[in-house]
């Protein structure tokens, strides 16, 4: 004979469901403390696919305006800001990281064995 709480346990558990890539991305990158930077791929890298880079950029790109993401703080593999020459984006992230220290050489590419952020890092 079954008990009534026999019913209950039958019963799947209600989860919430897990963090889309896109929010992953944007808990990755809050991490990235004040004058350090991290690269698109570094990101994809530490979210356990290493090929997606790309997918980092477009959900940066998504971001709503009113948002806490440093998304300045993600720049190329070569040191440079990706959105170089595209406008005023591309200037705003380039104050934003000058702002907190970062430098640029002539060529616009900064120097990531100085600046580069690796998560774990104190």
């Amino acid at each position: 004979m079954r008990g009534a709480d026999d019913s209950r346990a039958m019963q799947p558990v209600q989860t919430d469901p897990p963090p889309s890539f896109y929010e992953r991305v944007y808990a990755v990158v809050r991490t990235v403390p004040r004058g350090r930077v991290i690269t698109y791929g570094h990101v994809a890298l530490v979210l356990g696919a290493p090929a997606a880079a790309r997918a980092v950029g477009y959900a940066l790109h998504s971001l709503p305006a009113d948002n806490d993401v440093p998304w300045w703080r993600v720049i190329n593999v070569q040191g440079a800001i990706s959105l170089k020459g595209r406008g005023a984006s591309a200037d705003l992230q380039r104050v934003l990281l000058e702002r907190e220290g970062v430098t640029f050489d002539a060529a616009g590419r900064t120097d990531l064995a100085r600046y580069r952020w690796w998560p774990g890092e104190g």
